[in-house]
Protein backbone atom coordinates (compact mmCIF):
# COMPACT_ATOMS: atom_id res chain seq x y z
CA UNK A 1 0.00 0.00 0.00
CA UNK A 2 2.88 2.43 0.95
CA UNK A 3 4.49 1.85 -2.17
CA UNK A 4 1.38 2.25 -4.57
CA UNK A 5 1.05 5.68 -2.71
CA UNK A 6 4.48 6.44 -3.87
CA UNK A 7 4.27 5.45 -7.38
CA UNK A 8 1.32 8.01 -7.54
CA UNK A 9 2.80 10.78 -6.10
CA UNK A 10 6.31 9.96 -8.42
CA UNK A 11 3.54 10.31 -11.42
CA UNK A 12 2.61 13.92 -10.95
CA UNK A 13 4.14 16.51 -12.90
CA UNK A 14 7.11 17.84 -10.46
CA UNK A 15 6.48 21.43 -8.56
CA UNK A 16 8.43 23.18 -11.01
CA UNK A 17 7.10 21.88 -14.48
CA UNK A 18 3.81 22.65 -12.99
CA UNK A 19 4.64 26.25 -11.78
CA UNK A 20 5.74 26.66 -15.01
CA UNK A 21 2.90 25.49 -16.96
CA UNK A 22 0.81 27.61 -14.92
CA UNK A 23 3.00 30.87 -15.34
CA UNK A 24 2.76 30.09 -18.74
CA UNK A 25 -1.11 29.97 -18.81
CA UNK A 26 -0.81 33.40 -17.07
CA UNK A 27 1.09 34.55 -19.64
CA UNK A 28 -1.36 33.73 -22.59
CA UNK A 29 -4.36 35.01 -20.31
CA UNK A 30 -2.84 38.53 -19.84
CA UNK A 31 -2.07 38.60 -23.78
CA UNK A 32 -5.59 37.91 -24.23
CA UNK A 33 -6.75 40.60 -21.15
CA UNK A 34 -4.13 43.48 -22.38
CA UNK A 35 -5.95 43.27 -25.68
CA UNK A 36 -9.68 44.55 -24.22
CA UNK A 37 -9.27 48.32 -23.28
CA UNK A 38 -9.83 49.90 -19.76
CA UNK A 39 -9.25 48.21 -16.52
CA UNK A 40 -8.44 44.80 -17.82
CA UNK A 41 -4.52 45.92 -18.78
CA UNK A 42 -4.06 47.11 -15.30
CA UNK A 43 -4.97 43.79 -13.84
CA UNK A 44 -2.98 41.70 -16.18
CA UNK A 45 -0.15 43.45 -15.27
CA UNK A 46 -0.67 42.92 -11.88
CA UNK A 47 -2.12 39.29 -12.39
CA UNK A 48 1.25 38.67 -14.37
CA UNK A 49 3.14 39.57 -11.67
CA UNK A 50 2.29 37.66 -9.08
CA UNK A 51 1.44 34.48 -11.01
CA UNK A 52 4.91 34.33 -12.56
CA UNK A 53 6.44 34.89 -9.31
CA UNK A 54 5.13 31.38 -8.12
CA UNK A 55 7.66 29.43 -10.09
CA UNK A 56 10.39 31.78 -9.63
CA UNK A 57 10.15 31.45 -6.02
CA UNK A 58 10.10 27.62 -6.43
CA UNK A 59 13.13 27.41 -8.84
CA UNK A 60 14.75 30.01 -6.34
CA UNK A 61 13.91 27.54 -3.18
CA UNK A 62 15.93 24.34 -5.19
CA UNK A 63 18.78 26.22 -4.99
CA UNK A 64 18.73 27.24 -1.06
CA UNK A 65 21.57 27.65 1.12
CA UNK A 66 19.75 26.11 3.83
CA UNK A 67 16.43 24.74 5.06
CA UNK A 68 15.50 28.22 6.06
CA UNK A 69 16.57 29.81 2.84
CA UNK A 70 14.43 26.91 0.91
CA UNK A 71 11.55 27.68 3.72
CA UNK A 72 11.94 31.34 3.05
CA UNK A 73 11.09 31.41 -0.48
CA UNK A 74 8.41 28.39 -0.85
CA UNK A 75 6.40 30.54 1.55
CA UNK A 76 7.10 33.79 -0.94
CA UNK A 77 5.92 31.77 -3.56
CA UNK A 78 2.69 30.47 -1.70
CA UNK A 79 2.15 34.21 -0.98
CA UNK A 80 2.27 35.39 -4.50
CA UNK A 81 0.04 32.06 -5.33
CA UNK A 82 -2.77 33.73 -2.76
CA UNK A 83 -2.37 37.22 -4.92
CA UNK A 84 -2.62 35.53 -7.95
CA UNK A 85 -5.91 33.42 -6.55
CA UNK A 86 -7.49 37.05 -5.70
CA UNK A 87 -6.60 38.26 -9.07
CA UNK A 88 -8.34 35.52 -10.63
CA UNK A 89 -11.32 35.92 -8.82
CA UNK A 90 -10.93 39.60 -9.27
CA UNK A 91 -10.83 39.23 -13.00
CA UNK A 92 -13.51 36.38 -13.22
CA UNK A 93 -16.20 38.62 -11.62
Amino acid sequence: MKNEKFRVAKEQPDIMERTYAFALSIVRLCQQLDKKPGVNGILALQLLRSGTSIGVNVEEAQAGQSKADFSSKISIALKEARETRYWLRLIGD
